[in-house]
């Protein structure tokens, strides 16, 4: 198997640190988003003098208009294209400051001496809006000053009697056309630290509404705000704001603690359980002493038992070659001496063998390659025994009638339930059968006896027969593979050792029970 490229990958705890920290700065970044509602509070503060100007605006203009027939006089007249059609029945102003387009300007210029005083008429209407605009101002904290058509201010706390005409915003209402601006403004006081995130603290909104009259400008409501703001009430709620941060960082130690307890510890304990079972260390099969997650647990559990299942087949394939290179060593010095002695024989040399003992070496031949045949079919057997079972089923009855097709000469009786199907091929369970059977009779048991038990997951069948008893010292040792007590009748030793593995490969079992006579075997078939 290749191996995984050799590049830089961060590690797992590298990347729940990012995580963790991210999900941290996440509500510091989200102060920097505030920036974005600048605009809409200064537009919200825009409306709400368009608002205010426009009631006032209509106050005026109604004053004015009671006023006309006693000589006073009017501003500049409207061009045209500026005022909506009269025929419309909703003229709506809209907020349009954008603070990020460069609408901010310097500050308001101070008001200049009026090149002429105002008219006593305008004066009076200033004087009857003047507990209006006061008591306005006490609700909505918006700054009043109103205009006579040639900017001089005739109501408001300051400024009375100065002009404003200078002014931008209000130059162009003195000419009919509403006007808005942003400027900057020196605070009454410093501004706290966490200001400096925004930049529409530091600016006033001037609203100049112009008062129509007979298409003339009669005058102009000239307001003044500063909007609304966020982190003014953030710095006034600063401890609620750091116990809210510390609230964040002790959170996120706490996912991080938690991180670490379900997932970084158990993979480094799994690795280092990986590492220490490559050196041979048996000892690292143990559990994990935590596990964290289901999933986790899962994958601990399937790893160590397949490393664990793996470190038992190597031990059991080493184990497996030393009995059968011992197993083989015999047959073959056997057969290596013996044609030596022929090869001399058959040479003629001094010492030659008699026919007869010719034969016999010739028949000792014969033998160990009988020996050595029936291993090699046995080690054929034992390979398909432990291959995996493909989705495999059968019944018993018929595999018992081939098993009495097998041994004509033994009588082999069978009962109970015989039809419930198996998760076995009828060919291993076959094979399973034949083997008990072929010990029986080379143990001279006359006859086999089967009783088949369904245990609902499994099915239960105990073997027996009337043949020679197993010695005690013998009853531990006969599932091993090449022990054989008939070594010099061709026994290979194979054959129960095949029978294990069978069941084992198929999730059943094999063990011998006591009885007292003959030899009885209980096998755990895993139902179909």
């Amino acid at each position: 198997m290749s191996a995984a490229p050799d590049k830089w990958r961060p590690s797992l705890g590298l990347f729940i640190f990012a995580v963790l920290t991210t999900v941290a700065v996440l509500p510091l970044v989200g102060l920097f988003f505030f920036r974005l509602y600048d605009n809409q509070l200064i537009r919200q503060t825009q409306a709400e003098l368009i608002a205010q100007s426009r009631v006032l605006a209509t106050i005026y203009a109604q004053e004015v208009a009671a006023r006309l027939g006693s000589g006073l006089t009017l501003g500049a007249e409207v061009p045209p294209g500026v005022l909506p059609d009269p025929g419309d029945q909703v003229t709506p102003i809209r907020p349009a400051l954008d603070l990020t387009a460069n609408d901010l300007l310097r500050r308001r210029p101070d008001a200049r001496a009026a090149p002429q005083a105002a008219e006593p008429a305008y004066v009076e209407i200033g004087a009857r809006l003047t507990p209006i605009i006061r008591e306005t101002q006490k609700v909505t904290l918006a700054g009043f000053r109103i205009l006579d058509p040639h900017g001089v201010v005739i109501a408001g706390r300051q400024e009375v009697g100065q002009s404003l005409a200078h002014i931008e915003e209000v130059a162009d209402a003195l000419r009919g056309q509403y006007r808005a601006t942003l400027r900057n403004r020196v605070p009454d006081k410093p501004p706290p630290p966490i200001y400096s995130f925004s930049r529409g603290l530091g600016v006033h909104v001037f609203s100049a509404m112009p008062v129509i009259v007979d298409n003339r400008v009669a005058g102009v409501i000239y307001t003044t705000r500063t909007p609304s703001n966020i982190f003014d009430h953030l710095y006034q709620e600063r401890g609620k704001f750091v116990l809210a941060g510390l609230a964040v960082v002790l959170g996120t130690i706490a996912i991080g603690l938690v991180f670490s307890r379900t997932i970084t510890l158990p993979m480094r304990e799994l690795i280092d359980r990986a590492a220490r079972i490559g050196r041979g260390d048996r000892e690292a099969f143990q559990p994990l002493r935590h596990y964290g997650t289901r999933e986790f647990a899962q994958l601990s559990h399937s790893f160590l038992g397949m490393a664990e299942q793996l470190a038992r087949r190597s031990d059991y394939i080493a184990t497996f070659s030393a009995h059968l290179t011992h197993e083989l060593k015999s047959p073959l010095t056997s057969i290596k001496g013996a044609a030596e002695l022929l090869q001399d024989s058959f040479q003629g040399k001094p010492g030659s063998l008699t026919a007869a003992e010719q034969n016999t070496f010739i028949a000792n031949i014969l033998s160990d390659t009988n020996r050595l045949e029936a291993m090699a079919q046995r080690l054929r057997e034992l390979a398909r025994a432990e291959s995996l079972p493909q989705n495999e089923r059968t019944g018993l009855a018929p595999v018992i009638d081939d098993l009495r097709n097998r041994f004509p000469a033994s009588t082999i009786s069978a009962s109970g339930s015989l039809e419930r199907p198996i998760g076995m091929s009828g060919e291993k369970a076959l094979i399973v059968l034949s083997h008990l059977a072929d010990n029986a009779v080379r143990h001279k048991a006359s006859t086999i006896r089967l009783e088949a038990v369904d245990e609902r997951t499994t099915l239960r069948l105990t073997v027996s027969n009337d043949g020679e008893p197993i010695s005690a010292p013998n009853r531990d040792r006969i599932f091993d593979a090449f022990f054989t007590t008939r070594r010099d009748q061709g026994g290979t030793g194979m054959g129960l050792a095949i029978a294990r593995a069978v069941m084992a490969s198929h999730g059943g079992t094999i063990r011998l029970r006591p009885t007292d006579e003959g030899a009885a075997f209980e096998l755990q078939f895993p139902a179909a």
